[in-house]
């Protein structure tokens, strides 16, 4: 007897995935495993809730491939040093969070002889790129196979046939495509397909808690966070979990992300990211104090082009490492405490406490007193920094012309 082909399917257990193993097993006739690529996102009592309907489904293996240590060594390490947020608003989360799992998952599907494997991507959004460019960057050799995208489904059509192929589930909770993980959750469907809708205050998985002001610290050692409110951490996984934890319960990090496709269409996601937001709005106000002016001008280059070479499936693109090189340079002095405070929707940064603080100085004070320099020589440097305006406008004058 001729042996099934074998598919391996990235599986989220979410509806587009769960429909794609019933159509690639009952109607395509694959063998199909399915494996999970966890970017911190899920706990053991979740994954093994996804394992069961992985199970449930007919999948004839499934695994767990945990990637938390890997997505925040070669990602979220640099996205920080860079402060990346894609448009001044968005984490890029699951933006950068697609390619650790696309690596993950095609290395599986290597390791266990996959003849293809298959995502639940749509053809109307980025994920479907990152996953097929990496695949066939990675495994020209495998097949790509997706259903959703290639029989252009709604979701009321996989709702539909899963259940006459006796599949039971809580498909109310699908109206709305969440992504969580170690750097972010994102909320797509209904009001973010909508351009002057938002999203209700239930659509967010976390609810706010707390209403009474409180301290937050946050230590960075060369640009890492290592403590949170004085708690040191070796982990920093554990760190940003602290972090998320304490402005989660504010309702800090929740926005609208308006952006501009991979394939050239405007799109709409719903966010929250309490720990990627103060990590990235602390880190930014201590590298003010302990950096110098070209550095954080180049640095800002540098991040913005990472941030968007990430969201558009180029990480492997080799220029990544040398940017990658050039923001872990940059932060050799980045260390101290930063205070903020917290407040119900939103946080103050209070100041930094640095020994490498460009502000403290024997200089001068800004604004008070000049130490290291006299009157005159700021006469003096005023004079020659104009000569070359001066120049242009006399210039100017004498051609009869006037700005």
């Amino acid at each position: 007897m001729e042996s099934k082909k074998k598919v391996l399917l990235a599986f989220s257990g979410g509806l587009d995935t769960s429909f794609a193993v019933k159509y690639l097993s009952e109607d395509l006739g694959y063998e199909v495993h399915t494996a999970i690529a966890n970017t911190g996102g899920f706990s053991d009592e979740e994954l093994e809730i996804i394992a069961d309907k992985a199970k449930r489904l007919g999948a004839a293996s499934h695994a767990n491939l945990d990637v938390t240590g890997d997505y925040y060594n070669k990602s979220i390490r640099y996205m920080i040093a860079g402060n990346v947020l894609r448009n001044g608003t968005y984490p890029i989360s699951v933006s950068s969070e697609r390619i650790f799992q696309a690596l993950a998952i095609i290395d599986y599907a290597k390791k266990i002889g996959a003849d293809a494997v298959a995502h639940g991507s749509t053809g109307a959004g980025n994920d479907q790129v990152r996953f097929d460019l990496t695949f066939q960057i990675l495994a020209p050799e495998i097949e790509i196979i997706t259903p959703t995208r290639d029989m252009t489904l709604t979701r009321e059509y996989e709702i539909n046939y899963l259940k006459e192929h006796g599949y039971e589930a809580d498909f109310k909770k699908m109206e709305y495509s969440i992504n969580k993980g170690l750097w972010g959750t994102s909320i797509g469907g209904k009001e973010t397909l909508k351009s002057e809708q938002t999203l209700p205050e239930s659509a967010y998985p976390s609810q706010i808690t707390a209403t009474e002001p409180e301290t937050l610290k946050l230590t960075f050692t060369e640009g890492e966070i290592t403590a949170v409110n004085g708690k040191e951490f070796s982990d920093r996984i554990a760190a940003i979990r602290a972090v998320e934890e304490a402005g989660a319960k504010f309702g800090i990090g929740r926005d609208m992300h308006i952006g501009d496709t991979i394939i050239g269409i405007k799109g709409r996601v719903g966010f929250e990211a309490a720990g990627p937001i103060l990590i990235i709005a602390a880190h930014k106000m201590l590298e003010k104090h302990t950096l110098t002016k070209w550095q954080q001008y180049w640095k800002d280059q540098i991040g913005t082009w990472y941030g968007m070479f990430l969201h558009e499936a180029q990480y492997l693109e080799p220029v990544m490492r040398d940017m990658e090189a050039m923001l872990e340079s940059s932060q050799r002095n980045v260390t101290g405490t930063v205070e903020i405070q917290l407040r119900p929707y939103t946080y103050t940064l209070v100041g930094v406490d640095t020994p490498f603080d460009l502000m403290k100085t024997d200089f001068g004070e800004y604004g008070e007193v000049n130490k290291a320099w006299s009157a005159d020589d700021v006469k003096g440097f005023t004079k020659i920094l104009g000569n070359q305006m001066k120049i242009y406008h006399n210039v100017q004058k004498r051609n009869g012309k006037s700005e």
